[in-house]
């Protein structure tokens, strides 16, 4: 109660402000992916001048989140926005000398729910929001409430508007990113979401998690330039017929047109080598990733698997034969009270590894920490669930018994691994 109050206080003083206050002015937000999901950690403010000073002390951010797909719980639905930075910018943000433009940089992470241009619910999974400012200057009393659109750094280098008809009711939607290293043939890199970026916009399974991070220079240059393919189900990777998750004992409803879309779009891009199909996921999509290896294992050259939702119980031994020549690298964490390890990754890895598997890899974490030591603060931990914040920097570098992988004898993180294994090899 105290808090709402708080807030209700605060906005009242800003309306009394803005009713003083000189004609309003646009912005832009940026959003861009963290390990925990979105954020807005930049707004782009336009102005009537140019400029070259700029102090961000002396701007307010005032931040809105509504939806219509649920309620927002009143202490993140509005809220004070910590500026930490300022700079003057073209109007896309890049820093310039002279410019008619001022960029703040705003405070984010995972404990600050006002930040995040998307909402988590139950129902619906994440969903975009109707996310608003208010950015007030105090010297000039200049105000800025009219949102211009927003700028995804990385997602922009994207192409979202994929499509594959599944069948006559049924459309699946998909991102994908071409290389900007243009080789004779380049590889692909297949990332399937989890269980709560399911639906129609491919922007959400990119932003859910930090997963457009295989588009990125560090990854990209590890290969030389690859495909991305980052396809969207429609519900649950898991779903059987009657829209109940089954972890491996029934079959789901999404494998075979999946795999339809990823010939389809292997077909339409013919720079792409059919010797290195890479495929992975998280929880629900690290189920389908091992699902697709186990229906087409002559297929991929390598699975990249984090938090394992495919049930040891339901694969047969006939099955771990198939697959045991196919490389696989596990990520989980042993404090995942979600996709339990003992029932998943770990007799998974186990009889991989008695079948006579030769390459395939597991790293095991205790917990999922804040790696950067700082949004979350240090010894902050994530739910033990996320073992995919690893993995999307590429961070997993050793195996089940905490020995270094290594590749011809030197020591390699995950992607780098992934990156020299051919099909056929």
């Amino acid at each position: 109660m105290k808090k709402t109050a708080y807030l209700i206080t605060l906005l009242m003083a800003l309306f009394s402000f803005v009713a003083l206050a000189k004609p309003t002015g646009s912005y832009k937000l940026v959003v861009e992916g963290f390990d925990w999901g979105a954020g807005v950690n930049k707004v782009i403010l336009s102005l009537s001048d140019t400029t070259s000073i700029v102090n961000g002390m002396e701007y307010s951010v005032f931040a809105s989140r509504k939806s219509t797909a649920g309620a927002i719980a009143d202490d993140q639905s509005s809220g004070k926005r910590d500026v930490i930075g300022a700079y003057v910018s073209d109007e896309n943000g890049n820093r310039v000398k002279t410019g008619k433009n001022i960029t703040l940089v705003l405070m984010v992470g995972p404990q600050l729910p006002i930040s995040s241009p998307i909402q988590y619910f139950r129902s619906k999974g994440n969903v975009w929001v109707d996310y608003q400012l208010t950015i007030v200057h105090a010297k000039s009393q200049q105000v800025w409430d009219t949102n211009a659109g927003k700028i995804m750094p990385l997602i922009d280098q994207f192409d979202l508007t994929g499509k594959y008809k599944l069948n006559d009711q049924l459309t699946m939607s998909y991102a994908s990113f071409s290389p900007k290293i243009k080789k004779d043939k380049a590889p692909l890199i297949i990332w399937l979401h989890g269980g709560g970026e399911g639906g129609f916009d491919p922007t959400i399974p990119l932003l859910g998690n930090k997963a457009a991070n295989y588009a990125a220079e560090p990854i990209q240059s590890i290969f030389e330039g690859a495909y991305v393919l980052s396809p969207q189900c429609p519900g649950a990777w898991m779903h059987n017929a009657q829209k109940i998750s089954t972890h491996g004992k029934e079959n789901d409803v999404y494998n075979e047109g999946l795999m339809a879309l990823i010939k389809d779009y292997v077909k339409s891009n013919p720079n792409i080598n059919p010797t290195r199909i890479y495929v992975g996921g998280c929880s629900n999509g690290g189920y389908m990733a091992l699902k697709l290896i186990l229906l087409y294992p002559d297929y991929f050259a390598a699975g990249y698997i984090s938090a394992l939702a495919y049930r040891s119980e339901y694969i047969s031994d006939t099955d771990i034969q198939k697959i045991k020549q196919v490389p696989i690298w596990f990520v989980h964490s042993k404090d995942d009270a979600t996709t339990i390890p003992d029932l998943t990754v770990v007799p998974v890895y186990k009889r991989l590894q008695a079948a006579g598997a030769k390459n395939v890899h597991f790293t095991y974490y205790d917990h999922v920490n804040d790696i950067t030591n700082f949004y979350g603060g240090k010894g902050f931990q994530y739910n033990g669930h996320w073992s995919w914040v690893y993995l999307h920097e590429n961070l997993p570098k050793t195996d089940f018994d905490g020995s270094l992988v290594k590749v011809n004898g030197k020591p390699v993180s995950i992607m780098e691994w992934m990156a020299t294994q051919k099909k056929g090899k």
